[in-house]
Parts: C-alpha cells; sequence; structure tokens
C-alpha cells in the first residue's frame, strides 16, 4: 500500500494512494494505521469517498518521536571527496521533528547567505517497539518506506561545527510524498535514488550501495537506542551533493529541488528566500 496525508477542509487525515484517487481511511494518525494492519477487513472498511489523485499531499508522518540520520553510508564519497573517511561502524545523528514539511513546501535557509544543500535519502519507518534486534529479523520492525531531503547548511556543519542548526534548522527536513508499506516494497538492494536540481541531475544511485545494508543499520542502532512505532531512521546519500561539486552547486531562492525513489515517487520542493 501507499500511504498518503492530506487535508481536504477537514483537518489532517491518511489515506491509501490508488491509481485512481485517494481513497480516506479515517485515521488521523499513522499509529493508528500500523494498530489496525493490513487485513483485508480494514481495506474493505475504507471510506468510499474518492479524492482526487492530485489532492494536496502533506508529510506523511507529522510527529515521530525521533528522527535518526546515518551519515557517510555510500562509497561513493570517495569520489567526490578523495579525504573523506569511510566508517567502520554507522554514524548517526538526530534530526528536529520540527524541521519537517511535505511535498510541494518550501525550504528556507536561515539566512540570505546559508550554504544550502541537498541530500536524497532512503527512509525506514518503525512499526513496533525495537530494541537490541538482530539484523536477521531486522526488516520484521518496519512498517514502510519514504523518502527524505536532508537540507543542511554546509557553513553552519562544517565552517562552525554546528550539526544540529546546520542539519535541524526549520523546513530541512521535506518527507514524502507516500510511505510504501514494506510488503508493497520491491528488492532494497535495487531501489534506485536520485535528485534533480532544476532538472538537472545531481545524484544517483542504487540502494545496494550502501555501507551498511538497512537491517545493519538497525541492528547496530538498537543496541543504544530504543526505536518506537512511527520513528524515522535514515539510510544514508550517495556521492553528488552540492558542496563537492567544482564549483560547488548550493541551493539559491527559486530553486527546484527533487529527491526520488524507484517504488517511492518524487518529493519535490522549492527554495525560498530566508522568513521573517
Amino acid at each position: 500500500m501507499r500511504i498518503v496525508r492530506f487535508d481536504n477542509g477537514a483537518g489532517p487525515e491518511f489515506g491509501v494512494a490508488t491509481d485512481d484517487g485517494v481513497c480516506a481511511t479515517g485515521y488521523t494518525d499513522l499509529t493508528q494505521i500500523m494498530r489496525a494492519g493490513s487485513s483485508a477487513r480494514w481495506l474493505d472498511s475504507l471510506h468510499q469517498s474518492l479524492l482526487p489523485a492530485d489532492v494536496q499531499l502533506l508529510a506523511p508522518q507529522c510527529a515521530p518521536g525521533k528522527m535518526l540520520f546515518c551519515g557517510v553510508n555510500y562509497r561513493s564519497h570517495l569520489q567526490e571527496n578523495p579525504a573523506a573517511t569511510l566508517p567502520s561502524e554507522p554514524l548517526w545523528f538526530a534530526k528536529l521533528p520540527s524541521a519537517l514539511i511535505g511535498p510541494g513546501e518550501t525550504i528556507h535557509p536561515p539566512t540570505a547567505d546559508t550554504l544550502l544543500d541537498y541530500e536524497v535519502e532512503l527512509a525506514v519507518i518503525i512499526g513496533r517497539r525495537a530494541s537490541k534486534i538482530d539484523r536477521s529479523v531486522a526488516l520484521d520492525y518496519v512498517f514502510g518506506y519514504t523518502l527524505i531531503n536532508d537540507v543542511s547548511a554546509r557553513d553552519l556543519q562544517f565552517d562552525r561545527g554546528q550539526l544540529t542548526l546546520g542539519k535541524g534548522s526549520d523546513t530541512f527536513c521535506p518527507l514524502g510524498p507516500v510511505i510504501v508499506t514494506a510488503d508493497s516494497m520491491g528488492p532494497l538492494s535495487d531501489e534506485v535514488l536520485t535528485t534533480t536540481v532544476n532538472g538537472e541531475t545531481r545524484q544517483r544511485a542504487q540502494a545496494g550501495e550502501m555501507l551498511f545494508a538497512i537491517p545493519d543499520l538497525l541492528e547496530h542502532l538498537t543496541s543504544f537506542i530504543t526505536l518506537e512505532p512511527g520513528d524515522v531512521v535514515t539510510t544514508g546519500t550517495p556521492a553528488g551533493v552540492g558542496c563537492f561539486m567544482n564549483p560547488p552547486g548550493y541551493l539559491n531562492p527559486g530553486d527546484v529541488v527533487t529527491v526520488s525513489s524507484t517504488s517511492i515517487g518524487d518529493l519535490t520542493n522549492p527554495v525560498g528566500k530566508p522568513r521573517p
């Protein structure tokens, strides 16, 4: 299934995207859908009202308890930055839920001179409580998958050593456009991730090129941190980010950035000016 969140005038609600449109579920919280499961009884109880296929979508997860991001998880980093050191274990940082925005919403740099960058990432939505799990069963704890653009202020991140501010500023986490449930995803290693800026392809890689596969990431992470339903875990970004281009390819007001994957689709956001 392809789970979406939308507002049709009566407040945010979850739905199931189909070829004919969006079927409303009546649920307003993602964990309600997780508890209901994917039984035929639940599917039969979908509201009969069919919304247009182009209904405005919101971020399909709006209130995760935790958002944990994996850094430097593609070998291709060595192509763009020969000085990079590939890690011997996954590297983690947290991003703030207040940074979340949905499809079509505007990314705002904190200042006019921010060195704004993009990072396509395949993200995991946790479906049940996970603590000290083994990689052999790790995927059983996954509810579904979505896309995240790990927007980054490189001046804050690199020049000033402000990782939390550089990664977690407001609007720095576009998420969506849908959550594809785990039972509907194809082979994860075949998933192709791309980023385009104003139609120009900047990033392109298969998820199978990760240094640490998703089961390894979840095993490692849950040995330290208990994950709860609705938590978001990302898997790193491949080469092609703007800061390592020559000259650098930072984002500017008026740009349009799209991160995509084979199964999930396109997540597009415009870039605006700093908010007042």
